[in-house]
């Protein structure tokens, strides 16, 4: 994968735990590729919900349905990755909305 820096990775850990007010959790203890739903960091759709708005808003890239948002959150890495892949794209319009 490529164009995805280490810095990169700590600012997706960084947004993590500070759009889900993880206070008992350091961006130390997210592990890069471990899943982040599930038996990962255990987050749920409200989570999800969460990130996609801080993805919006920090990196100006957009998650414009669920199963694009199931492929995007499987990690750190894969949140990381789209950002290098998406950003400075126009934003995607859902169902035909103007």
């Amino acid at each position: 994968m490529s164009g995805v820096t280490g810095d990169l990775i700590a600012a997706v850990k960084k947004l993590i735990v500070e759009r889900l007010k993880l206070e008992e959790i350091s961006v130390e203890d997210i592990a890069t590729d471990a899943p982040l739903f599930g038996e990962g960091l255990g987050l749920d759709s409200i989570d999800a919900l969460e990130l996609v708005i801080g993805l919006e808003k920090e990196y100006g890239v957009s998650i414009p349905d669920a199963e694009v948002g199931k492929t995007v959150f499987q990690s750190v890495r894969t949140i990381a990755q789209y950002i290098v892949d998406n950003q400075g794209k126009p934003v995607a319009v859902a169902d035909g909305a103007a």
